[in-house]
């Protein structure tokens, strides 16, 4: 009896371990405030970036001299859909733009460009449209991930978790408590800590990803911990069915 007492005993424990220890493989646990979320992030134009900038009226001609094509010739260049085109944002953070000439641009969101550049072209044009995108938008996963690698997006909008599941997601060596992301403003690099556990990474700064982010998944020490956890419940469920057989047949 007293056998039987401590089996169950033991294996009531290792099944809290192991619920415990799943706790490190799980996104988002835990609670979080929506209302905080950064529902309105917009990426922040860095030197070198490439941006296109079409700008749209009602009287297409007078607009035309506003746009850019892919050489660089003044016209009606499909900009948005050649990923060629734009404006390459130099050293000095500035481009340079038909007949407004040279224009800082670094430092700004794509709406606040936007504002700016709607402000400047009502001297010339009648009610300006103008879109402007990122197009040279791209991160790097590094580390415990499926296929690590250099990713591109046609979206400014880029999640962490975006980044991660076109990455193959973090193996189970991954270590998703402690993801490193380098993030690098006007020149400046900043090394900063996110956990993937927590349910409140989504009001982190760094959910929505920048233009050349860096992302480093480091791997686990004990990797043995990490192969084994995912079939605990199975080896714990063969080995008591075992032990209770070996019990009664022994008595």
């Amino acid at each position: 009896m007293k056998k039987i007492s401590l089996l169950f005993l033991l294996i009531t424990a290792l099944s809290q371990v192991s619920c415990i220890s799943k706790k490190k493989y799980y996104y988002l646990q835990g609670d979080y405030n929506m209302a905080n979320a950064a529902a309105n992030y917009e990426p922040i134009i860095q030197k070198d970036d490439q941006i296109s900038i079409q700008v749209l009226t009602y009287q297409r001609e007078l607009s035309e001299p506003f746009n850019m094509n892919a050489v660089g010739n003044m016209g009606g260049g499909n900009i948005i859909n050649n990923p060629n085109a734009g404006y390459l944002v130099d050293s000095e953070g500035t481009i340079d733009f038909p007949t407004l000439g040279k224009l800082s641009v670094a430092g700004y969101t794509i709406e606040q460009l936007r504002l700016m550049l709607t402000d400047k072209l009502k001297a010339y044009l009648v009610d300006p449209i103008i879109n402007i995108r990122i197009l040279n938008f791209k991160v790097t996963v590094l580390g415990a991930v499926g296929n690590p690698g250099v990713r591109n997006f046609n979206t400014n909008r880029v999640t962490i978790f975006d980044a991660l599941a076109i990455s193959g997601d973090v193996t189970p060596f991954g270590l998703r408590q402690e993801v490193i992301i380098i993030r690098d403003y006007q020149g400046v690099k900043s090394f900063n800590t996110i956990d993937l556990t927590k349910a409140d990474l989504v009001n982190s700064p760094f959910y929505y990803l920048d233009q050349n982010d860096v992302i480093y998944i480091r791997e686990r020490k004990a990797k043995i911990d990490a192969t084994a956890l995912p079939n605990l419940p199975i080896i714990i469920s063969t080995v008591s069915f075992l032990t209770t057989m070996i019990l009664l047949l022994t008595r």
